[in-house]
This record gives C-alpha cells, sequence and structure tokens, in this order.
C-alpha cells in the first residue's frame, strides 16, 4: 500500500497549526505557522508524500520550514511539542 499525507501526519505526531514547539537543541520556542501537503525526492528518485511546516520565533520574528516524511527522524529528533493549540 502507498503512503499519503494522512499516513504522515498520524504516525509522526506532528503538531497543528498554532501550536508551540521547543528545540531541544537550544530550548528555544517556536510555533506552527504553516502546514502544506508536499512530495520529497528520495535518493532513489521515488516522490514520497511529506508535511511541510514553518515555525515561526515570536519574539525575534525569525521563520524557518522543514518537510517531514515516515522515512526520517528530524522532528523528534529536534522537537517536542509543548502547547496544543485548543
Amino acid at each position: 500500500m502507498s503512503e499519503t499525507h494522512d499516513d504522515v501526519i498520524r504516525e509522526k505526531n506532528l503538531p497543528r497549526v498554532g501550536d508551540t514547539v521547543k528545540s531541544k537543541k537550544f530550548g528555544t520556542l517556536w510555533r506552527v505557522i504553516e502546514k502544506k501537503e508536499v512530495w520529497e525526492n528520495t535518493l532513489d528518485l521515488h516522490l514520497v508524500p511529506a508535511i511541510y511546516l514553518t515555525f515561526r520565533k515570536p519574539e525575534a520574528g525569525k521563520m524557518m520550514s522543514y518537510a517531514y516524511t515516515l522515512h526520517d527522524t528530524t522532528f523528534e529528533t529536534n522537537w517536542e511539542i509543548v502547547k496544543m493549540d485548543s
């Protein structure tokens, strides 16, 4: 069965727009301001579904974005969800 964007969201337990996450490396707080469904190329040139999240650091106004797939552990390694938007 092929992977879907819903599989990525469910299995990776990614935050929603409005949630606050904390950088495990720096201890800084970031707010998720955008979520998009995209496709990422793998090393063997296949397309896999990914969720592209944009984060904003409230006090500094800095922004950064990353795409997360089922085949990486970058979200779990680098972030923890500290506040779920109700």
